[in-house]
């Protein structure tokens, strides 16, 4: 068996509605529908780049105390902790971002590293 989830510390973490910081987290190998779902949201539409954020929001599995994560809390990360998320959700689904053989194009449908 392969590993499917991968633990992770954001470098400065969520900070929430209560003033909890969650750090700590569980991210699992994107499925096919995680890639594509996103496309038919309308917000994606208006803002293709908003593709990295509802795909985040599905492979991210635990962020702290939080089980279920969401768009909005995507949107608040500050900008250091979701180009590391966007660095580790390649990584661990071993996306190369310098890959001749597809151009050089970027997962998630155009990225953000």
């Amino acid at each position: 068996m392969f590993q499917t989830e991968f633990e992770f510390t954001l470098p400065k973490g969520y900070l929430d509605g209560e003033g909890n910081l969650h750090r700590t987290g569980l991210m699992r190998l994107a499925k096919a529908e995680d890639e594509i779902a996103p496309l038919q949201d309308p917000r994606v539409h208006a803002n293709p780049a908003y593709a990295t954020v509802l795909i985040l929001a599905r492979v991210i599995t635990k962020l702290g105390a939080l089980d279920n994560i969401n768009a909005r809390i995507i949107e608040n990360l500050y900008a250091s902790d979701l180009s590391y998320l966007y660095q580790l959700y390649c990584t661990i689904n071993e996306f190369d971002r310098g890959d001749k053989a597809n151009n050089g194009a970027l997962p998630l449908h155009l990225g953000i590293g």
